[in-house]
């Protein structure tokens, strides 16, 4: 049975290519499956998507995550949310576990696009009802979609771990940049550890390349946990590690939700300024982009838990106590 009954709701589970993996193990720990869906590309790049079974009035959860090449799984996502509203669907949800376009959430200079307000717009237009995803990159995107919004928390699990593995240290967890001094506050809190922050300087017609300028707080000797809500070519958290070790840190663990891993990331990541590298498999992590330093912890039951609460019409906030 692929659709899943309560009273007189049903619950149905989509997914797309981009990484049914993690789909397959949030149906598994629901215990459903996920709906037969057909998909491929025609030569030229058009996507076809088409369910195998009737979704008429289902609580549908569209699962997509967004790696490269992204807009090619954006579309994808899109496709399927509007085969389920002409299919009738009572009620469509987006789970985006890596939201495509969060960094681009304001605009920096003029002539400038606000993409994630965008891509908020089309799965509105495309039928979406509600949109689900994890550790966004800035929060204030929850405003930018005309219905409700789950923002789940992988920060609770990454920090479990943390201190499971290192809470015996004298741990300082260090924000890489000004942008992430709240998430690193929060981090502190859990953990009952001090805060460092790196000041940094971006050139904004280069992307993807910073410098330190200044390291505030105190590292020497500690283990430092250098937290931030994606890793996408490294640079800043490479240049980050290595002005902590510059200062005397003892040990140094990246703690990141997304794994994007851009070219030349795993070459950074496994610098010896890095000990460790904790990261969640809200995006899929291909063999070529595994390396000996690298932990990945599954999002699949959070993201459970958050689909069982929104089909049950229970709290979703309720799931990260002291952080609503």
């Amino acid at each position: 049975m692929t659709i899943k009954t309560t009273g007189e709701k049903r619950l149905a589970l989509v997914t797309g290519r981009a990484h049914p993996a993690l789909a397959e193990e949030v149906a598994t720990i629901l215990g459903t499956k996920l709906v037969p869906t057909t998909a491929y590309d025609f030569a030229n790049g058009e996507t076809f998507v088409r369910f195998e079974e009737s979704v008429r009035g289902v609580d549908a959860f569209v699962i997509q995550s967004h790696p490269a090449p992204i807009n090619h799984w954006l579309m994808e996502q899109l496709l399927m949310v509007d085969a389920l509203k002409r299919a009738s669907a009572k009620r469509i949800t987006v789970v985006a576990p890596f939201f495509p376009y969060a960094r681009q959430d304001k605009k920096h200079k003029g002539r400038e696009p606000i993409s994630a307000r965008l891509v908020t717009d089309l799965f509105k237009a495309a039928g979406a009802d509600r949109v689900m995803a994890v550790d966004l990159h800035s929060p204030q995107i929850q405003g930018f979609f005309d219905g409700p919004v789950d923002h789940l928390w992988g920060l609770p699990m990454l920090a479990d771990y943390v201190k499971e593995k290192w809470g015996n240290d004298p741990l300082t967890v260090v924000s890489p940049d000004s942008g992430r001094v709240r998430v690193a506050d929060i981090w502190a809190d859990r953990l009952g550890a001090p805060l460092a922050i790196i000041h940094k300087r971006r050139d904004p017609n280069v992307p993807n390349k910073i410098s330190v300028h200044e390291l505030v707080g105190e590292v020497d000797g500690r283990t430092c946990v250098l937290v931030d809500d994606m890793v996408d070519t490294g640079g800043t958290i490479v240049a980050a590690a290595q002005a902590l070790k510059a200062n005397g840190a003892k040990t140094v663990i990246v703690a990141a939700t997304h794994a994007v891993f851009s070219h030349p990331a795993v070459e950074r990541l496994s610098d010896d300024a890095i000990d460790h590298v904790i990261v969640t498999n809200t995006l899929p992590i291909p063999p070529e982009k595994e390396f000996a330093k690298l932990t990945v912890l599954s999002i699949a039951p959070l993201i459970s838990k958050a689909i069982r609460a929104v089909f049950g019409e229970d709290s979703v906030t309720s799931l990260f106590p002291g952080q609503s």
